[in-house]
């Protein structure tokens, strides 16, 4: 399946926000935290609240989640 930029950022906030595996959400903050040092990503991180999910994650128990969200 050929998901655009926007559903497949989509589809990574969706995974983050149900999965109940530490390790999962690990792999996808750093996914995102990839994504969001490319500029053409910005407005779409902007329109999915990535921003806001990254200052949550700050408050997460596991040091590498904060890691993540910092960068």
């Amino acid at each position: 399946m050929d998901l655009g930029r926007l559903e497949y950022l989509q589809a990574l906030v969706t995974e983050f926000q149900v999965t109940e595996s530490s390790e999962a959400k690990e792999q996808v903050l750093a996914n995102l935290a990839n994504f969001a040092y490319d500029p053409k990503n910005y407005e779409y991180l902007r329109q999915l609240q990535v921003l806001d999910l990254f200052l949550d994650a700050l408050t997460e128990d596991k040091e590498t989640l904060v890691e993540f969200a910092i960068v």
